[in-house]
């Protein structure tokens, strides 16, 4: 192997290029390592100051991280979080999207982005623009919160259809049983067409809501409107009869209605024995009121009261006791001063109050309006509840 001269030039060539290259390597170090001490430093700062709920200290120290390195992704979703939970709603907007703006931005920190930009429009109200966000995500692995938060905005617009279509698409994603929202999303629809005057579209849809959940209380409840505005009370009242079948719990809510059909087709004394029934097994004040309002005895009225207030020591019972014709109590004076006494202590007591939340409702709802929840009201007043507790 002969030696050539080109050998003994490429050894010093070669040595500096390497150190060259070394030099180079240690600057880029040193400036990385610079943005990394300055800017741990002031995201650590934010940190301390966020756990001391110091806010406002919080965002300028991050505001300072994402100043000393504009590169910091998650520093970009920290500060737009703060400004998202003291609603801050057009700054976080703009954090995100200035995230999403930055062509280098990985797929996953991308989807990330759109997630929390979403979030922001939700939070703010712009459900428009959250729902336009959250459909891009339904092709993403956010699919299924994408799903979940799109079903939440149908239901705020009302576009029962479309909450329908999701929440089946949520069913076959298994993220859990959708039945009962799925036949209340039906049950609103049947009220859209009953309102419209289309009584078949309505009948239609409370069929699959019933399909949705068999054992479901509502479909039955409307149907039994349906048959009263078809002038058909005995359809009405089999359709309300049949809700003590499959939810008994739920027969004091159709009580009163129950005991005015039971008069109007002329079978009051069956619609007595009946309710009187339902009475003892499923004791509720408005249960009582009907079997009242079927009792054309003053006394018998009184004694029914009189019975239930001493197995139920309620105060809608006490109620009940003052308002029969034929009550003890006297003087008049006293009777009226116990009355007022009754009427104040009751406001508290008996109102409607929702198992998921404990929102509290004068009236029975079927959809919580603080939770969202549906159906999470049980069918008894907050004194019934409190007597029934274990």
């Amino acid at each position: 192997m002969e030696f050539e001269l080109w050998w003994l030039l490429a050894l010093p060539i070669t040595f500096a290029l390497g150190w060259l290259a070394s030099r180079l390597d240690l600057q880029q170090w040193r400036r990385e390592g610079e943005i990394r001490r300055d800017a741990p430093v002031a995201y650590f700062r934010g940190l301390n100051f966020l756990l001391s709920e110091q806010q406002d200290k919080a965002i300028d120290a991050f505001i300072e991280a994402v100043t000393a390195d504009p590169n910091t992704v998650d520093l970009h979703f920290a500060l737009g979080n703060l400004f998202r939970r003291r609603g801050e709603y057009e700054r976080a907007v703009r954090v995100h999207q200035n995230l999403l703006s930055r062509a280098d931005l990985p797929a996953a920190e991308r989807q990330r982005a759109q997630v929390a930009l979403a979030q922001d429009f939700f939070k703010a109200g712009l459900l428009d623009r959250a729902e336009s966000v959250y459909t891009a995500l339904t092709t993403t692995p956010y699919q299924p919160e994408a799903l979940a938060a799109l079903l939440q905005i149908h239901e705020r617009t009302k576009e029962w259809p479309r909450a329908i279509d999701i929440a089946g698409q949520l069913e076959r994603l298994g993220a859990g049983s959708y039945g009962r929202q799925i036949a209340h999303y039906w049950c609103e629809l049947a009220l859209q067409h009953q309102q419209a005057g289309d009584l078949p579209a309505a009948q239609d849809a409370l069929d699959r809501a019933m399909q949705a959940q068999p054992q479901a209380v509502r479909p039955w409840q409307l149907r039994a409107a349906l048959a009263i505005q078809s002038h058909d009370p005995q359809r009405a009242l089999d359709n309300l009869r049949h809700i003590a079948q499959i939810q008994p719990d739920f027969t004091a809510l159709v009580a009163l209605e129950m005991a005015r059909l039971f008069q109007e087709l002329g079978q009051s004394e069956e619609g007595r024995a009946w309710l009187i029934t339902q009475l003892q097994g499923y004791p509720a004040i408005d249960l009582l009121d009907a079997v009242l309002q079927l009792e054309n005895d003053a006394s018998e009225r009184y004694h029914l009261a009189l019975g239930y207030l001493q197995t139920h020591q309620s105060l809608l019972a006490a109620r009940r006791i003052l308002d029969q014709a034929s009550s003890p109590i006297s003087p008049e004076p006293a009777r009226l001063a116990l009355a007022q006494a009754l009427d104040g202590a009751m406001k508290s007591r008996q109102r409607y109050r929702c198992a998921a939340c404990g929102f509290e409702a004068r009236n029975y709802t079927w959809h919580c309006p603080a939770c969202q929840g549906w159906e999470t009201y049980p069918p008894r007043r907050t004194e019934e509840l409190q007597l029934i507790a274990p």
